[in-house]
């Protein structure tokens, strides 16, 4: 429905224009003529009625069907009986097409001011209906149609500026430009080829070779090397690279909330974020000391962060790690007095990360952290698809994770943590497996 122009603003897509009511609680999308599906089939408001709701749609599974919870109806559609049972399983988003097609109205729960974010998020982008049905006619597999199917035998239909005509999974895809797109006239490439790659090193190589115009990610080992070519370029990111602890691990066994919570934050202090920042990343990431990183707005265009939780320049890291301390100590741990836990207390953890790559750099250096105090971290690398399941299913202790924010409003990033969130990783909420 929008997008983004070339200065980061928001700016109408397949909307011609739009009307907020005086409250902020119903906005009418008005939708250019002659928009068309990549396959020639005309697309319009009601397109965008079936995929929201399809999206929305507890059964659908999808992990940002949350993104949803702005507009009326929402909550009644996701509420469940104390047996998980839909309680209004007919329940629809007020999202209403005119008779035309030509326009569509959304009536929100509550204003929200970065709605139009959403509307520029692939989570609100239209589907295809006869696609995604014929896929799955069985409702098992709500993703089956973009899984396999390309533009030369019409399973994947879009809306955007290119088509996806070959998939060779794991190593590459093609696309070529939608010649239906309403924007064709302004696509200049014509096809564009890329390569898929867990491994940051494989692609370098590629580019190098002179076989990539384009390269998304530097070996850490490399970074170094290129400080000062002109073809490296450092692009900042609005988000977080953290760690997710599984509320559910044995590691909490018998703890209260309360001292689950503060073994977290011990545990949070021990870490040398600058020594990570500045042998691991080289690229001028900033140590976190909130969740919430600088730059990210508030709903009135301000900075919504002014302090952090704790210090984490290197100056203050030994006394982040003697706080760490204490604060394992109130809880019942013992420590030496060379700040070394007790055998009497001992502590043990898997960190989960995905490799190859720098992710695992990370690991090292927090395990290394965590030795420097007497506590036994463990690393389980797994290959990319079998870390992400077992980290979604709960099936870690400690894991690696990471968010860059999907539109600039702190709620993006504290979302994640509702019970009932696709992306709640750390099991907020859900029953122990």
């Amino acid at each position: 429905m929008f997008t983004y122009n070339a200065d980061h603003e928001q700016v109408p897509d397949l909307a011609e224009s739009y009307t907020k009511s005086d409250d902020g609680l119903t906005y009418t999308f008005t939708l250019k003529d002659g928009l068309k599906w990549s396959n020639g089939d005309t697309l319009d408001a009601t397109d965008f009625v079936y995929s929201w709701n399809r999206a929305a749609d507890p059964l659908t599974a999808s992990d940002y069907g949350y993104m949803f919870a702005p507009i009326k109806g929402y909550a009644e559609m996701t509420e469940m009986d104390a047996d998980g049972n839909l309680v209004n399983p007919d329940a629809q988003l007020a999202v209403t097409a005119s008779e035309d097609g030509k326009t569509l109205t959304v009536e929100l729960e509550y204003p929200t001011a970065y709605f139009l974010d959403l509307c520029a998020f692939p989570t609100y982008f239209p589907v295809y209906q006869e696609a995604v049905e014929a896929a799955d006619p069985e409702g098992n597999n709500p993703g089956a149609w973009a899984l396999e199917g390309t533009n030369k035998n019409e399973n994947f239909v879009c809306s955007g500026a290119y088509v996806l005509t070959e998939w060779n999974h794991n190593s590459s895809m093609i696309y070529e430009k939608n010649p239906n797109y309403h924007r064709a006239d302004e696509v200049k490439i014509e096809k564009q080829e890329f390569m898929l790659s867990n491994d940051e090193v494989q692609p370098f190589n590629a580019y190098n070779a002179g076989d990539l115009d384009f390269c998304d990610g530097v070996p850490t080992a490399e970074i170094a090397g290129l400080q000062g070519n002109p073809e490296y370029h450092v692009i900042e990111n609005l988000g977080t690279y953290y760690v997710s602890f599984n509320v559910n691990s044995p590691m909490f066994e018998g703890m209260s909330a309360e001292d689950a919570a503060t073994l977290r934050k011990a545990l949070a202090l021990f870490i040398d974020r600058d020594y990570i920042v500045t042998n691991v990343g080289q690229a001028d990431q900033v140590p976190a000391g909130s969740f919430i990183p600088a730059g990210c707005l508030d709903g009135t265009g301000k900075e919504f962060k002014n302090k952090d939780y704790f210090d984490p320049s290197a100056e203050a890291f030994e006394a982040n790690v003697e706080e760490g301390i204490a604060m394992m100590e109130s809880i019942g741990y013992k420590f030496d007095e060379n700040g070394m836990l007790s055998d009497e207390t001992p502590l043990s953890f898997t960190y989960l990360v995905n490799t190859p790559g720098s992710n695992v750099d990370v690991a090292v250096a927090i395990q290394q952290d965590m030795d420097a105090v007497g506590i036994d971290m463990q690393i389980s690398e797994m290959e990319w698809n079998v870390f992400l399941n077992d980290r979604k299913a709960g099936n870690f202790d400690v894991a690696r994770n990471g968010w860059l924010m999907d539109y600039n409003d702190p709620l993006n990033m504290l979302e994640m943590w509702t019970s009932d969130s696709g992306n709640n990783d750390c099991q907020f909420g859900k029953p122990k497996a």
